[in-house]
This record gives C-alpha cells, structure tokens and sequence, in this order.
C-alpha cells in the first residue's frame, strides 16, 4: 500500500504533461484566399508559389518519353490557358486536294493567326480547327514572306463569338538559360503535348531552342510561364528554331490597315481576262458509209451536238436530231468523237451530217 500511492502519483504526473506538450504543438492552419480569374476569364485556385531563378527547367527527353510523363500543375494550368488559341490549318489545292496540315495560333478577336509561309505555300482554301471541336473557314492571306517563313491569314468568325487569342510579348527577347514552354495543337495527339524547353541562342529575330520537337510543332507558340508569346516555331526536328516575338511584332506592323484577305488563285480570277482565240476546229474526218445501210438511194440526214474540253477532245455526242437510219447515227457518232478542236475554255458545235449514196 505504500508503494502504490507514490506510483499512482507519477502516473497522473505523466498523463498531464503529455496533455500540455499537445496543446502546444497544435499547428495553425491558414484560411484559403479565393481563386483567381485568369486572362481567358477561367477560375484557377490561388497557390504561394516559390519562383526559382529558372522556373521552367529544361529537359532533354526524346519526345516519346515526354508524351508519357505527367506534367506538373504549372504546366498543366499554363498548356489549359494557351492550348484554345492554338490551332490545326488544313490548306487545300485548287482541286479541293488535301496539301499539309501544320499548327498556327490566334493573335487577335477577329479571328487573325499566325502560321509559316511555307505551310500556304501553293494553297488557295484552308480551313483553322481548335481543340474544342471549332471549325473556321480561312478568307485569305493578309500578308506572307518567304524569307522570314511567317505569314498572318484572317479567319472567319461568327459575330459575338468568344474566340481565345494570345499575347505577344514586349519585352526583350528572354535571355540565354530561360525556360520557355512549346505549345502545339491538341489535334495533333501527343505531338502536340507542351513540352518544356531553354532558350539555347538568341539574337534579334531567332531564338535557338534545346530540346527536339516534331514537325507538327512548326507553326506553334513559344511561350513564358505567364503565357506570352516569345517566339513561332520554324523549324523543328533535333534543333529548335523560333522566330522570336519582335521579329513577328515588325511582321505584323507591316500589315496595311485595309488590307483584304485573299488568296493568290483569287487574285488571279479577278483580273481582267486576256482576249482568247475564236473556238475552231483543226480535224474533222467525214462519216464512211455504213456497210449494213448500202442500198443504192439510201440517204439521211441528221443534226449532232459536240462537247469539247479545254484540251480540244471531244467529250460527249448528242443526237439533235436523227437521220432515221440507226446505222447512220452510229457511223456519224463514232467518227464524231474523233475530231479535235483549237485549245479553248471549252465549248460546244452543232454539226449536220448527211448520208448519201448515189
């Protein structure tokens, strides 16, 4: 009995010092701070980000292993903000033929983007396609150059249409070491997957990229972590070339304020049409008598419509009017086909053949 009392004692003792040691260590939890309204009008959950000295480091990895990783929040938050301006332009022949798809981004509202020369090079239709299913026809080129591989188009977009543009950057081009992100079109499958890159070399129109893209990145955006257009992708492959933002800003400025979209083949159809030559025929066989109708008096008379092409063949016969004799019709018909006209645009003859036999 006396030595459970003092026992009993400390037992209690270490019961009430635990109890103090815990209230003491309670942390403090601070309250969230609302989110914050991006600049395409999206909600995003404000987190305290430490900002390091290069805040998107570089990577090396082959493009496979980049479509394969996760990307980080930052990533991930700045590819959702950029990726609804950037865009997949399909350009078409002047027979409706399929000639490239390459990527672009729109730079204002009224639906203007930015692509490469050489991806219009040859087209006189296109058509701007976004990641959210949006379909645009393309009016025209407003301007192009072929040295600096970079050229602005104008899209068609309906009135009171939301449409995600970007922002081109106007500062001095990003120094060496600073990590940039490229962008591609989400039409494009994971060669389009952001992929986070460094300005390798720069100079006052091009920046060198480290890091190897697709060819379907040519045409996309470089862009900094808030989102500003710092170059277009020119070349792409195991070296990264960009044209930088200041050369595209002077491309741009050299847009004429009343300039109207067009297509070259457009420009060509509505120019005053030179004179062309008079349609004339350069070969016209007569009909030979046929065997099976070769009684003597046997005559007919019959009136055939000819169809020539541009290349002066004869492309359809049409009786106008019979000679009566089946056997006439097929010989006039079968010779018919045979003549040929002058190069034209096209063009049609009425020719009457008479059979006869004396």
């Amino acid at each position: 009995m006396t030595l459970r009392l003092p026992l009993l004692r400390c037992t209690w003792l270490a019961f009430f010092l635990a109890l103090a040691c815990e209230k003491r260590s309670t942390a403090q939890t601070a309250p969230e701070s609302p989110g914050r309204l991006s600049r395409g009008g999206a909600t995003t959950p404000a987190t305290t980000v430490r900002q390091s000295s290069n805040p998107l480091p570089s990577t090396n990895a082959s493009p496979g292993a980049e479509a394969g990783r996760t990307p980080s929040s930052d990533l991930a938050n700045l590819e959702s903000r950029v990726r609804p301006a950037v865009i997949w332009v399909t350009v078409f022949d002047s027979k409706g033929n399929l000639l490239r798809t390459a990527s672009g981004f729109f730079i204002s509202a009224d639906g203007r983007f930015v692509t490469t020369a050489h991806a219009i090079e040859g087209g006189v239709n296109a058509v701007a396609k976004t990641a959210d299913g949006g379909i645009f026809d393309v009016s025209g080129i407003l301007r192009a150059s072929k040295e600096l591989d970079l050229a602005v188009l104008q899209a068609e977009v309906k009135p009171r249409r939301l449409l995600r543009f970007l922002d081109l950057n106007k500062n001095d081009n990003p120094p060496v070491g600073v990590g940039v992100v490229v962008i591609g079109s989400a039409l494009a499958g994971n060669e389009g997957n952001a992929r986070q890159m460094t300005i390798a070399a720069q100079a006052s129109n091009r920046l060198e990229i480290t890091g190897a893209t697709p060819g379907s990145s040519v045409g996309s955006p470089v862009v900094t972590e808030n989102g500003e257009v710092v170059g277009v992708v020119t070349a792409a492959g195991e070296k990264t070339t960009a044209h930088s933002a200041a050369a595209l800003e002077s491309f741009l400025s050299r847009v004429p304020t009343d300039v109207r979209p067009r297509w070259p083949a457009t420009a060509e159809a509505t120019a005053t049409p030179a004179s062309t030559p008079k349609p004339r025929i350069v070969y016209a066989p007569a009909p030979a008598f046929p065997p099976g109708a070769s009684l003597p008096g046997a005559t007919g008379t019959g009136r055939y419509r000819l169809t020539f092409d541009p290349n002066g063949n004869v492309t359809n016969v049409q009786v106008v009017k019979s000679t009566g004799n089946p056997y006439f019709d097929q010989a006039a018909i079968k010779t018919l086909r045979t003549w040929k006209s002058a190069p034209s645009h096209g063009w049609e003859a009425t020719v009457p053949v008479t059979f006869q036999r004396r």
